[in-house]
């Protein structure tokens, strides 16, 4: 028996101004399947959901759920039809309970009682497979936890359609396989759902067909069982792709960093950083890896003199010999005192780059709080950005374009770009790859791989732990702000770093 569609697309097309983010598009959704959408960034994927979920309303085209053709004008309108969207970041209230933000917004009359939507949430997580105190506060929560309070939060709602963006993006390997075991058990109970990844790996797993987007356009729909990870990437960039991240043996590597002990304290005085420990050599790739807010952040600012350590000390060696304290030191006097530091930090247009300022002068940033000529030359960091677009394909109108207006990632093109352009003999970066389709993303390892080829060492968190894996030379391992493993890339596993990064802080050294 034929599977009925529980989501169709006819011709839709969406436009911003000029840009046309959808452009005709056709696509299918049938009941109790689970379909996958990939695409390059820029590819339509999110303005398609939000469509669906009522956040946009298309300008074309015809949308029908369950066979009949609906209007969708607001997420009200998306919930009354029984669909519901899970976003990649999580839109709950900290100082409320689980069951609390599960309810929030529900229409009702007369007192709550809280005793008996804790028994049809737990009814709820029991018939899926779902782990969740009911009474937990959300800042008490794992990434994990939380993430299925989203869910749980929409099926309590009555959806029948998840679509879930970007699921797996924070989690552990075995925290995905208890999602993925969710997500079948969901399926076999008729829901229908979406997932958008960039993990061609995890696709292959999960999904039963799998909608390639390119450019705006649909471009076909095929079996995940006849599918493989070079057909998919040949769909989505419209040509082969090379997609073998090269892995030289570091060449007489020297100590450049060392981390004795640090920690570094929040806002509140909670250590977010906690007697942390670790070298990085010239000529590597030492790879972090860590469940969200484990201390990457910190560990990388602390380098780079931003961040405000309580205790221990950094120490910098550089190639002639010399040993400089760089957790005595602001972010100036490190610069001042030419050691080369390239940072690329988590938040683009925060810290990285000015967004109202195009990509010339984004480029000067690094130098002109030097202050020392009135005249600013503007013919050399003209050149570096014009060569960065070319070398990256940095899709803008032009290098006068302020960065606010690029797509994210496209920013973070001309934020590695330009960092690596600075020749240093320390790059750290911070989820390089956030936000970047997969052939854009090789681009970025394969500077990396550069890098670390002229002796620069290199300090890169990425989520993914597939390419740690396979870019790497090390792995240092963070849970809870605490250092739990130090690991060689080439002989460890996913499982194995997935259960250090759950570790609780213990101090470990498996390398």
């Amino acid at each position: 028996m034929e599977q009925k569609n529980a989501i169709e697309c006819r011709h839709v097309t969406k436009r911003f101004g000029e840009v046309i983010a959808n452009d005709n598009v056709n696509l299918t959704l049938k009941q109790g399947e689970i379909l996958s959408i990939l695409g390059e960034n820029g590819s339509g994927k999110t303005t398609l959901m939000n469509m669906l979920s009522g956040i946009y309303f298309p300008d074309e085209g015809e949308i029908y759920v369950n066979g009949e053709h609906v209007m969708i004008r607001s997420p009200k309108d998306s919930f009354a039809l029984g669909i519901g969207m899970i976003h990649q970041h999580f839109k709950l209230i900290n100082v409320l309970s689980a069951a609390e933000n599960i309810i929030l917004g529900l229409e009702g009359k007369g007192k709550l009682k809280m005793e008996k939507i804790h028994e049809e949430i737990n009814e709820l997580t029991s018939r899926f497979g779902f782990e969740l105190d009911p009474a937990k506060k959300i800042y008490d929560m794992s990434v994990s936890e939380k993430q299925t309070v989203e869910i749980v939060k929409v099926l309590y709602r009555g959806a029948e359609i998840l679509i879930l963006d970007e699921p797996t993006a924070v989690l552990t390997p075995q925290e995905t396989d208890k999602l993925f075991e969710v997500l079948r058990n969901m399926k076999k109970d008729g829901k229908s759902i979406i997932i958008i990844t960039h993990k061609l790996n995890e696709v292959l797993e999960i999904s039963d067909r799998v909608a390639v987007l390119r450019k705006g356009k649909y471009i076909d729909t095929v079996e995940t069982k006849d599918a493989t990870v070079a057909s998919l990437t040949e769909m989505m960039v419209g040509e082969k792709v090379e997609l073998d991240i090269e892995r030289t043996e570091p060449n007489h590597p020297e100590k450049r960093i060392e981390m004795r002990g640090l920690t570094c304290l929040n806002r509140e005085g909670r250590a977010v950083l906690s007697n942390a420990s670790f070298e990085a050599y010239s000529g590597e790739i030492l790879g972090v890896a860590g469940i969200s807010g484990s201390g990457q952040r910190e560990l990388l600012e602390a380098i780079a003199g931003l961040q405000r350590v309580e205790s221990g000390e950094v120490l910098y060696y550089d190639p002639e010999g010399q040993v400089h304290k760089l957790s005595d030191m602001s972010s100036d006097a490190i610069r001042d005192l030419n050691i080369h530091l390239s940072f690329v930090p988590e938040d683009r247009l925060g810290m990285g780059l000015v967004g109202s300022m195009d990509l010339t002068g984004n480029m000067m940033v690094r130098s002109y709080s030097k202050g020392r000529r009135f005249l600013t030359d503007r013919k050399s960091p003209k050149k570096l950005a014009e060569k960065i677009v070319d070398k990256l394909d940095v899709v803008t109108p032009s290098i006068e374009t302020p960065v606010r207006r690029l797509s994210g990632g496209n920013v973070q093109k001309v934020l590695v770009g330009r960092e690596i352009s600075l020749s240093p003999s320390v790059l750290m970066v911070a989820y390089p790859v956030r936000g970047l389709d997969i052939n854009s993303s090789y681009t970025i390892y394969n500077l990396l791989n550069e890098q670390k080829k002229k002796g620069v060492s290199v300090i890169c968190v990425i989520e993914d732990l597939d390419v740690i894996l396979q870019l790497c030379d090390r792995i240092l391992v963070l849970s809870g702000g605490k250092v739990s493993g130090i690991v060689d890339a080439r002989t460890a596993t996913k499982e194995e770093i997935g259960l250090l990064m759950t570790a609780g802080g213990k101090e470990a050294d498996v390398e």
